[in-house]
């Protein structure tokens, strides 16, 4: 396996910069709940929140709809919002958009909890047929498929602690 760079340290922390003033603009006057979509994206989420230079409030959540390597296609919530959410502004941070499900799971689960609003934010959005129809408010980079890590990405548990993002590609020969 080898890992080929295809965002640098510089682009993200100049596009989270972007993303920060674009979110501070429509979030002005409102207070903001910002609820980071464990594991992923941990490393954008707390970037971001330094970068809006206002109050927020953080809360995490964790889903799975995996079972070893596999989806099952039925995301569920294993560590929910702590946060009473009734009447609040919320922002869902996730590090990929991609099928749309995990998101989609999440939604639902805000709005069922009485939110105001709900919008998302993710750092990845890729190319790809969505299973649910899901639209990040804001998005850091498009991708094709290709699978990546860097920048809280994980590849069995290892590559989060890189600070940019590269694509993982077989080993030749």
């Amino acid at each position: 396996m080898q890992l080929r760079p295809i965002i640098s340290e510089d682009d993200i922390q100049h596009r989270v910069s972007e993303l920060a003033s674009r979110i501070r603009s429509d979030y002005a006057g409102r207070d903001l709940i910002v609820i980071a979509v464990m594991k992923g994206s941990m490393f954008f989420m707390v970037d971001l929140i330094r970068k809006l230079d206002r109050p927020v409030c953080v809360d995490l959540i964790s889903v799975t709809s995996y079972r070893g390597t596999a989806s099952n296609g039925r995301p569920e919530i294993q560590m929910p919002v702590t946060i009473d959410l009734r009447g609040r502004h919320v922002l869902v941070v996730d590090d990929v958009l991609d099928t749309g499900l995990t998101l989609g799971h999440i939604l639902w689960h805000l709005r069922e909890r009485g939110v105001a609003s709900a919008r998302v934010c993710v750092l990845l959005t890729k190319k790809v047929l969505r299973a649910a129809d899901i639209h990040a408010d804001y998005s850091g980079f498009e991708l094709d498929g290709e699978f990546v890590v860097g920048y809280g990405l994980d590849l069995d548990g290892a590559y989060r602690d890189l600070p940019y993002i590269a694509a993982v590609e077989p080993d030749e020969g």
